[in-house]
C-alpha cells in the first residue's frame, strides 16, 4: 500500500516538527493573567455573611468578566464561553441556595448559564441584527441617507444638520448603531471627497464626530436603537417582572436627544470651526450617488413597508393591541424571509448576521439572573447601600450617584452591552434594597440612559470606531468634543429628572 506524499513523516529526526509547530505562538494576554487571579483571590477570602456559596463564586466570575471585558484580553465571543464554563463548574459544585444539602449539579449550573438563550430580549437583538441586514441587502439604508441629505442640502451647515436627521431616521428603522454608521460614513467620505476638502481639515472632522457622537445621542432616545437597551429591558422584566414599551421609552429619551442633538451641533460648529461655510460640489456628489442607485426597488419598498408597519406596532403596543415589540418584530422578519413576498433567505442573511453579539447577550442575561438566583446580587446591594450613604439620599441624588458611576466606568468598557450585563443587575439590586418609593423600573430606565454615555473616547463604542477608521480626526479631537458633551448630557439628564421625568412618573 503506498503512502500519501501529503501524510505527514512520523519518522522525522528528533528535533525536528512540522512548520505549523514553529510558528511564534501569541502570549497570553495580561488581562486574562489578572483577571484569573482577581477570581482566585476572591475565591480565596472568608465567606461573607449572608452570602451563600454560591452567590460567593458568581461574584468571583463577575469579577473576572468585568476585567477580560475592560482589558479586551480575549474576544467578546471568546470571554462567553470562559463564563459559561466557569458558571458551570464553580456554581455546580456549590451548595444550592434553597437546599444546602445538595449542589446545583454541572447540567444545572450550565442549564443556568444558558438560560438567557430563551429570553425575549435575545429574540428581539436577534429580530433586530436580521433587520438591519435586511436594509444593507437591500440598500434602504443607503437610499435614506442619500434622499435626506439630498433634500436638506450640501452647505457645511447643512451637512452637520443632515448627518443628525440621517442618524434619526435610521435610528428608527434600522436597530443597530454599529450597521447604521457604517451606512453613513461611505456617505460622508463621498461628501467630503466631493468637497474637495482635507482628510484632516475641521470640516471633515466634525461631520465625522458628528456621525458618531448622534448616534450615541439616539441611542438614548430610542429603544430599539441599540443592543444595551434590549438588554435593559430584558433585566426589567427578568428582575422587576415590568418594562417599559417602546413608545414609553421615546417619550421619555427622545426630548433629551433632541435638546443633545442641538448642543452637539453648536458645540461641533465652535470647538471645529470649518474653514470655509460654502463649498461647491456636496450636493452634485449626492445626487449623482442617488442617480446611481436608481429608482426605488421592488424589495427596497417591501422592507420599507413593513419598517412602517413595525413602527406602528411599536408605538401603539398597551394602547391599540397588546402584541409585545419582540413578537411583532418576529412577524415583520418572517414576512421579510418569505419566498417572492420577502427581500432575503437565509443563505444571504446568514453571513452578515454579527452572531458572537447574540452570544454576548445571551451570556450577559445569564450573569445578571445567575447573580440574583444566588444571592450574589442582593448580597452587593446591601453591602453598597450600607457602605454608601445612598439610604439617606432622596430619589435624584441616588440617580445622580449612579448615572456618575456608570459614566466614568464606561470608560474603561469598550462594550456598553457588556457594561449593562455587569453592572445594570447589580444597580437593580441596589435599588430593590433603598428604603422609600423608588419608582425602580423608571430608574432602571434612566440609568439604561446612562450606559449610551460613549461620548469621550473613541474606543467606548463601535460606532466611534467606524468613524475614527476614516483617519479624518484623531482621539484628542474626539475627547475635545465629547467631554463638553458628556457633562452637558449629565447635567440635562438630572434637570429632566427633577422636572420632564418626575411629571411622567419615572422618578
Amino acid at each position: 500500500m503506498s503512502i500519501s506524499s501529503n501524510a505527514p513523516d512520523r519518522a522525522s529526526a528528533p528535533g525536528t516538527e512540522p512548520a505549523a509547530a514553529l510558528a511564534p505562538r501569541k502570549p497570553v494576554p495580561w488581562g486574562l493573567y489578572i483577571a484569573a487571579a482577581a477570581m482566585l483571590a476572591i475565591l480565596a477570602l472568608p465567606q461573607p455573611e449572608g452570602l451563600p456559596v454560591a452567590g460567593h463564586r458568581m461574584l468571583a466570575i463577575l469579577v473576572f468578566a468585568v476585567i477580560v471585558w475592560i482589558s479586551e484580553a480575549v474576544s467578546y465571543e471568546a470571554s462567553a464561553i470562559m463564563i459559561t464554563s466557569l458558571m458551570a463548574a464553580l456554581i455546580g459544585l456549590a451548595p444550592k441556595v434553597d437546599a444546602p444539602s445538595t449542589t446545583y449539579g454541572t447540567g444545572a449550573a450550565l442549564g443556568m448559564a444558558l438560560a438567557g438563550f430563551s429570553s425575549t430580549a435575545l429574540a428581539l437583538v436577534g429580530a433586530a441584527l436580521c433587520i438591519a441586514a435586511a436594509m444593507t441587502i437591500t440598500g434602504l439604508d443607503r437610499r435614506i441617507a442619500l434622499v435626506t441629505l439630498s433634500t436638506i442640502g450640501t452647505t457645511t451647515r447643512r451637512i452637520l444638520i443632515g448627518s443628525i436627521v440621517v442618524t434619526v431616521v435610521l435610528s428608527l428603522v434600522v436597530p443597530s448603531a454599529t450597521a447604521r454608521s457604517a451606512c453613513v460614513v461611505p456617505i460622508m467620505m463621498g461628501v467630503i471627497t466631493a468637497f474637495g476638502v482635507d482628510k484632516r481639515s475641521n470640516i471633515a472632522a466634525g461631520i465625522m464626530i458628528m456621525v458618531a457622537q448622534a448616534t450615541s445621542v439616539w441611542n438614548v432616545g430610542i429603544q430599539t436603537a441599540a443592543a444595551q437597551n434590549l438588554l435593559t429591558v430584558g433585566f426589567m422584566d427578568k428582575l422587576l417582572g415590568e418594562r417599559v414599551s417602546w413608545i414609553q421609552w421615546l417619550v421619555a429619551g427622545a426630548p433629551w436627544a433632541v435638546v443633545m442633538s442641538i448642543v452637539l451641533y453648536f458645540l461641533v460648529r465652535w470647538l471645529l470651526p470649518p474653514e470655509s461655510e460654502s463649498i461647491a460640489g456636496g450636493k452634485e456628489a449626492v445626487q449623482r450617488e442617488l442617480a446611481e442607485l436608481g429608482p426605488m426597488t421592488g424589495p427596497q419598498k417591501r422592507l420599507a413597508a413593513v419598517s412602517i408597519g413595525l413602527l406602528l406596532f411599536w408605538a401603539t403596543e398597551g394602547k391599540l393591541h397588546d402584541i409585545d415589540t419582540a413578537s411583532i418584530t418576529y412577524v415583520g422578519l418572517v414576512i421579510l424571509m418569505l419566498p417572492r413576498l420577502g427581500v432575503m433567505d437565509w443563505k444571504t442573511l446568514q453571513g452578515r448576521i454579527p452572531w458572537g453579539t447574540l452570544i454576548v447577550f445571551g451570556v450577559g442575561i445569564s450573569l445578571g439572573t445567575a447573580l440574583l438566583s444566588t444571592q450574589a446580587g442582593q448580597w452587593l446591594g446591601r453591602f453598597v447601600v450600607a457602605h454608601s450613604g445612598l439610604a439617606t439620599q432622596g430619589t435624584v441624588m441616588v440617580f445622580a450617584i449612579l448615572a456618575a458611576f456608570l459614566i466614568l466606568i464606561h470608560l474603561g468598557f469598550a462594550s456598553a452591552t457588556a457594561l449593562t450585563a455587569a453592572l445594570l443587575p447589580i444597580l437593580i439590586s441596589v435599588l430593590q434594597t433603598l428604603p422609600g418609593d423608588i419608582h425602580k423600573v423608571g430608574m432602571t430606565m434612566l440609568l439604561g440612559f446612562t450606559v449610551s454615555f460613549g461620548f469621550i473616547l473613541p474606543i467606548n463604542a463601535p460606532q466611534n470606531m467606524v468613524c475614527l477608521g476614516t483617519e479624518t480626526f484623531n482621539g484628542k479631537q474626539f475627547a475635545r468634543v465629547g467631554v463638553p458633551v458628556t457633562v452637558i448630557g449629565y447635567l440635562l439628564m438630572l434637570l429632566f429628572a427633577v422636572t420632564y421625568w418626575r411629571w411622567l412618573g419615572w422618578t
